[in-house]
């Protein structure tokens, strides 16, 4: 069922993938009064352990998440899983929902800071992040300006830095000042398969995402636009400074792929070299979605994280 407006009233499912025990779609507003999704669902124990506040990556949304919210959910905690402004099933920012656009990150952030408010009364303190891809930069970016606070920070492959060259730059540059932000930076292709895919070796959760958009196609995102591309580099200028980086106080765990295609894990290196409490490990043989990789490969991002609580103290 719809609502009014045309919104799903309930999450998208498919066979094996339940959602995390007592889950809640949450509708909420963003900036500029845009219709925004979060799931919530609660942690399973009598004395909670905190909230993971979990932040897709680009393209990703809740239902591919619901995985790791009963892994989450296992270990004693609350869980929100947002899907970002322009993606998922939030309001999309362009005529073209099929265009992966983003005006500035700061409206990222702004969703992410609207939807912890609007769910407060429910989330149990501690907070700790759990972000992949882009939601590694919306997250570094909300942590760094104390716009939210956590105690604890997880990154999975995470968005500091794209493979550009120096006239790839210029061009996004020429791009924004000419006002085409909203065009695709690259043309949608053919549907990708497994064999061709850059993100997990593992067939099933590749097949996840897939079944999940044939069951509800509104959920499915195109190639980015030159907005989003200059957009992502502006925040990377913003947030990747030194000065700021040694500001975080608090326990940060980034796991880089060793097959990595889509980022930057040069990025990675630089980042945590300047935080002052980090954990940095590759994982061999994982490519860009570690989270969604073949098992021996998510269990080492899974020790990392626990290791993570642990100096948290949490």
């Amino acid at each position: 069922m719809s609502d009014s407006d045309g919104h799903l009233d309930h999450f998208v499912r498919i066979p094996g993938n339940p959602e995390p025990e007592g889950s809640d779609l949450i509708w909420f507003e963003g900036i500029a009064g845009r219709r925004l999704r979060a799931c919530m669902a609660p942690s399973l124990r009598d004395t909670p352990r905190g909230t993971v506040i979990v932040c897709p990556g680009r393209s990703e949304f809740i239902e591919k998440y619901f995985e790791v919210g009963r892994e989450l959910q296992a270990r004693g905690f609350a869980i929100v899983i947002l899907d970002w402004p322009g993606q998922g099933l939030s309001e999309r920012l362009l005529d073209d929902p099929a265009k992966g656009h983003i005006d500035r990150f700061e409206t990222f952030m702004g969703a992410l800071r609207n939807g912890l408010d609007a769910l407060a009364d429910r989330l149990p303190r501690p907070y700790i992040s759990l972000a992949h891809s882009m939601g590694g930069a919306i997250a570094l970016a909300a942590i760094t300006q104390k716009l939210v606070r956590v105690e604890a920070a997880a990154f999975s492959a995470p968005m500091w830095g794209l493979p550009l060259n120096l006239a790839a730059r210029y061009l996004i540059w020429a791009m924004r000042a000419m006002g085409r932000s909203g065009d695709y930076a690259q043309r949608p292709g053919p549907a990708e398969t497994f064999e061709t895919n850059i993100v997990t070796h593992d067939r099933a959760r590749w097949q996840l995402q897939r079944d999940l958009i044939d069951a509800a196609p509104q959920l499915e995102l195109g190639p980015v636009t030159w907005g989003w591309l200059g957009a992502s580099l502006d925040i990377f200028n913003q947030t990747t400074k030194p000065a700021l980086l040694r500001g975080v106080d608090i326990p940060v765990f980034i796991a880089s792929a060793e097959e990595e295609k889509l980022v930057d894990n040069k990025a990675h290196t630089r980042v945590a070299k300047h935080l002052p409490n980090c954990e940095h490990i590759t994982i061999d043989g994982a490519m860009h979605e570690i989270l969604m990789e073949t098992d021996a490969r998510r269990a080492q991002f899974w020790q990392g994280f626990d290791t993570l609580l642990d100096k948290a103290d949490l």
